[in-house]
């Protein structure tokens, strides 16, 4: 059993291509932990009506930054395996009984997933990002974010979801980089008890996660820094969220630089390993 936490803020048709491909694809009975940020366009409804399918809302009255939901996510999850998707995301067959295969094996307490925005090496993720950005702008200047639009797009940039995802897969299975992509992140408890919880000072969290799994390693050696599964691929819409005006964080008093917190020195080394070749 898995406790997926998702915020969002409008969004309705990506939400519900979201919802359809984690229904359809999603292997282990999970719970949907949904943040809810104050959403006016439906969303907030369309997922109370899935209380069925084990779906929890958390209706904030403001718009809370990126930690600060993970974390409220956190601390009403029931299971031992947390995983944090973006809602501009779609999930391939199978991507969680292949991620049970390495969470939590050989202190690999965190994971992320294959992307557009990263895999494998420099060339091959390139070669995705411009395929995609090739579809997508005109695309959404023609038809907007539609469902029919994401669908499209989707299906101009890949062909069959469901071959290209296991080609992925019979090409990289299982193997790990050293890096992350910030969509899609995974970890166990024990991630919790030796690392904590999602930083609330820092809105670019998914870099502070990677960088506390390096800093651990270095410091106790009892936890992997946070890799990506090459092998198992979900696409990221990348920026959509961008065209949505959102209102500003309730919490941005709390959030700071995270030059602030880490440091020039640490910064500079970690850095090498995400930018990776």
């Amino acid at each position: 059993m898995i406790s997926i936490t998702t915020a969002i803020y409008n969004q309705l048709d990506m939400n519900k291509l979201f919802w359809s491909y984690l229904k359809k694809y999603t292997d282990s009975n999970f719970e949907l932990i949904i943040i809810d940020n104050h959403s006016t366009d439906g969303s907030r409804e369309f997922f109370e009506s899935l209380s069925n399918e084990n779906v929890i809302i958390i209706s904030n009255n403001e718009n809370y930054s990126y930690p600060h939901c993970q974390n409220q996510g956190i601390r009403i999850a029931k299971y031992e395996y947390l995983v944090f998707l973006n809602n501009d995301l779609l999930v391939s067959p199978h991507w969680d009984s292949r991620m049970l295969q390495v969470l939590g094996k050989d202190n690999q307490d965190v994971v992320s997933f294959g992307t557009n925005d990263r895999l494998v090496n420099r060339t091959t993720s390139k070669k995705i990002q411009k395929r995609w950005k090739r579809i997508k702008y005109p695309i959404i200047t023609i038809f907007g974010q539609r469902t029919f639009s994401l669908k499209l797009m989707t299906f101009l940039c890949y062909g069959n979801w469901e071959k290209f995802t296991d080609r992925i897969f019979s090409t990289y299975g299982l193997t790990l980089t050293e890096g992350f992509s910030g969509s899609a992140i995974a970890m166990n408890r024990a991630a919790i008890e030796k690392i904590g919880e999602w930083d609330i000072t820092q809105q670019g969290a998914d870099f502070d996660i990677f960088y506390r799994t390096c800093n651990r390693s270095e410091t106790n050696g009892d936890i992997k820094p946070l890799a990506v599964i090459n092998g198992v691929f979900m696409h990221h819409f990348r920026r959509l969220t961008l065209y949505n005006k959102y209102p500003p964080f309730a919490d941005a008093a709390n959030l700071r630089s995270i030059q602030e917190k880490w440091g020039n020195e640490k910064l500079s080394r970690w850095l090498k390993i995400v930018n990776f070749e």
